[in-house]
């Protein structure tokens, strides 16, 4: 490598440095914090289920009876991480009326649940939803158990409209699974807002499906990224975006990611044999690198780079610079492939 190449190496060292702390501190801060998580929604509604679903183990605690609920109080599902239940709230008892409200006001989202086999958004769902959403607008509608209803389109756009189109409405089947990763990505981007997305999916047995969805969104971060028309312009803004992927991903599966390694894979991804056409583009500055090939080449080894390491965590592979430069090679045809159809 000449001494131009040698200068671009040293610059993405040190933007891959400052990536690296800036999310680790921002992970951090989302780890020192608590979520609160409020559902409510009649017995038949399924709530048990579907959090079943979403977190990928059974959650106890959540699925009260009607009529049961005289006191109401937040349950511990893992640390930090605490659901509250109620049937609805003309079920709680009046004495509890107050604290049960001041519990929902302090959600960071409450799931309010729907049975779309039964009466949808009755009277009395109604009322509650209302009281709800004067004191919480963190609202998210779940409307559950679709495979036992027809006209799905027609309810969801009935709820939105009688809720004002406000509010995401989540149509899922808590017993066949549909739609229940997109009710979870919902749910992710809603903690995002509070910088506690990380936090909550990290603590929750289902991964995969998430890992997935930041693998695509870098993927697409980095695109865009590379679709300057400046050759080289990109690769510092990109290594930035990688280096916050894998710090994210190692999060997610619990297993720590050192600075040093997370550096060199980025390293490997841009200078070595899997991204030699980043490598050509910076240091021979080669005429014709348009935006679609740019784009094309930097979310491709990015979801490919995200890909690989996923797949490393998954089968308890050791995270290095030999294993993940072998399992990118596995990974690197799929990805130009998705990469290109996404900038099409």
């Amino acid at each position: 490598m000449d001494d131009y190449g040698k200068s671009w190496e040293n610059e993405i060292r040190r933007a891959a440095d400052e990536a690296y702390d800036k999310e680790m501190d921002a992970i951090n801060q989302q780890l020192k914090q608590e979520i609160l998580i409020a559902l409510i929604g009649d017995v038949n509604t399924g709530k048990s289920s579907t959090m079943n679903r979403i977190v990928g183990e059974e959650v106890a605690g959540v699925g009260a009876e009607p009529g049961e609920t005289t006191e109401i109080k937040p349950h511990k599902y893992k640390e930090h991480i605490y659901f509250i239940d109620t049937p609805g709230l003309n079920d709680v008892n009046t004495a509890n009326s107050d604290v049960t409200l001041n519990y929902y006001k302090q959600a960071d989202i409450v799931l309010f649940f729907l049975n779309a086999a039964g009466t949808v958004f009755s009277e009395v769902e109604k009322k509650s939803f209302e009281k709800i959403q004067s004191i919480n607008s963190n609202i998210l509608i779940v409307l559950n158990k679709i495979d036992a209803a027809d006209e799905i389109d027609r309810l969801v756009a009935r709820i939105k409209k009688e809720t004002g189109g406000r509010y995401v409405v989540a149509p899922v089947s808590s017993r066949t699974g549909e739609n229940i990763d997109q009710l979870r990505s919902s749910i992710l981007e809603l903690l995002k807002k509070k910088s506690k997305d990380i936090l909550f999916a990290k603590s929750i047995k289902e991964k995969s499906a998430t890992a997935n969805a930041w693998i695509i969104g870098a993927s697409v971060s980095a695109g865009a990224v590379g679709a300057s028309p400046i050759p080289g312009s990109d690769i510092i803004p990109i290594t930035g975006i990688q280096v916050s992927l894998l710090t994210r991903l190692a999060v997610l599966y619990n297993k720590p990611i050192s600075k040093e390694t997370a550096k060199e894979l980025v390293i490997a991804t841009i200078f070595g044999n899997i991204g030699k056409s980043i490598f050509r583009q910076i240091v021979k500055v080669f005429p014709g690198a348009g935006s679609v090939a740019g784009a094309t080449v930097a979310g491709a080894t990015t979801l490919a780079l995200g890909y690989a390491v996923k797949y490393a965590y998954e089968h308890n592979i050791e995270i290095n610079t030999a294993n993940i430069t072998k399992l990118y090679k596995k990974f690197r045809d799929k990805a130009e492939s998705e990469s290109k159809s996404e900038s099409k």
